[in-house]
């Protein structure tokens, strides 16, 4: 396994529209487990999508199962080839990403969600998602369709923040 490196914002490869996942064989096993060591090694990540790393398949990966408060989850899900088939409600929440590691926003999402996907083995799976969960979800798709975050604030003046920057001692 191996740690990629993550396209940041503003890389134009970014925005590219992602194609959907046909081969499940062993290539594809290693990336997604190079996907998910990525994921390990940001900071507090709870999700990613490959075209984060350059890889332009619909592959993303979310976990929300380690949340200092819990919150109701599927646990570690590999979706490959997802798509949302029904939205409820929606919700202003603040997002970070991997790919623009300066800056959160406020962004209006569903708060649930039906999802119909295949695992990293090409079975069919379907899920009910809800909050953060379902945020995070629709957060990593957006990337599958060259979205980011950024593209879904209302005001850029108003709803996206510098990350504060700690400082040691």
């Amino acid at each position: 396994m191996a740690v990629r490196e993550i396209l940041e914002y503003p890389d134009e490869r970014l925005k590219q529209v992602s194609s959907p996942v046909a081969d499940f064989g062993a290539e594809f096993q290693r990336f997604v487990d190079d996907l998910e060591e990525t994921r390990l090694a940001g900071p507090g990540a709870v999700g990613i999508a490959a075209p984060q790393v350059g890889c332009f398949q619909r592959v993303v990966i979310v976990d929300v199962s380690a949340m200092r408060k819990p919150v109701p989850n599927h646990g570690h899900l590999v979706l490959v080839n997802p798509e949302i088939t029904e939205w409820e409600g929606h919700a202003m929440g603040r997002e970070g990403c991997l790919s623009v590691p300066d800056y959160t926003g406020n962004v209006i999402r569903a708060e649930r969600i039906r999802l119909s996907a295949q695992d990293r083995h090409g079975a069919p799976v379907e899920f009910d998602m809800e909050g953060f969960e379902a945020r995070a979800v629709q957060h990593e798709i957006d990337h599958l369709d060259g979205r980011l975050f950024l593209d879904r604030v209302v005001s850029r003046r108003s709803d996206v923040f510098r990350r504060k920057v700690y400082k040691g001692g």
